[in-house]
């Protein structure tokens, strides 16, 4: 059941998609993508996924060190190898982003900023410090025993015309062991971990919510974003 939520034209709805086969997603952004036009609203996709291994237009195969009974999807997003599972929050964001700037390909990188920025104000809530690292978009453990370990991982694909999908996943409470069968976005041996591994206990609803309120409050248009 698909369950969405708006108050204005400049601000995306918010579409929760339930669980959900990532192919089944995947060819519904590009459809969405494909058929939008000027006046199509902004939406975010709320998914979780069953257990899959994508490739983004850079990857390695090599990089599924052994994908076991796990499908592996080839995908047009950037970036290399990822995993998505139950218990990890992953919200897509089908974007025009010509209407944030007129030159749609110089905004990417502010709009990567923004989302590493909702997804480290919502660790935040929940008593977690998150960092970027440079030239490696995600997010990551700032401080414990854990950091520099993989929390949230960020992929998208830009069209030329500026229109976006693809999106960004954090891990709640998940079996982490896939990760530990690919290199995750190339690097091998880095760590990842979970915000339940970290101590917070959080129903996945209430971080699914969360993040895309944040990514809601960041990426509106308004006449003075941006």
């Amino acid at each position: 059941m698909q369950n969405s939520t708006s108050t204005s034209p400049s601000i995306p709805i918010i579409l929760q998609r339930g669980f959900e086969p990532y192919p089944q997603t995947f060819d519904a952004m590009r459809a969405f993508t494909d058929a939008r036009n000027a006046t199509t609203p902004n939406e975010f996709w709320i998914v979780e996924h069953p257990p899959v291994f994508t490739l983004g237009l850079g990857a390695d195969q090599s990089h599924v060190l052994a994908a076991r009974d796990i499908p592996v999807v080839q995908t047009d997003r950037g970036g290399e190898v990822t995993y998505h599972g139950p218990g990890q929050v992953v919200i897509y964001l089908m974007m025009d982003l010509r209407r944030s700037h007129p030159k749609a390909r110089l905004f990417a990188r502010e709009f990567v900023f923004k989302i590493e920025q909702a997804v480290i104000d919502t660790l935040a809530h929940y008593g977690l410090a998150g960092e970027r690292k440079e030239g490696a978009p995600g997010i990551y453990i700032g401080d414990g025993p854990w950091k520099g370990a993989k929390i949230a991982a960020l992929g998208l694909k830009v069209r030329g015309n500026g229109c976006t999908y693809h999106g960004v996943s954090l891990n709640v409470d998940m079996d982490l062991a896939p990760f530990s069968w690919i290199n995750p976005c190339g690097y091998a041996g880095l760590a990842t971990v979970d915000m339940k591994t970290l101590g917070v206990q959080a129903a996945l609803n209430d971080v699914q919510q969360r993040l895309a309120q944040h990514l809601q409050d960041l990426l509106s248009v308004t006449h003075e974003t941006l």
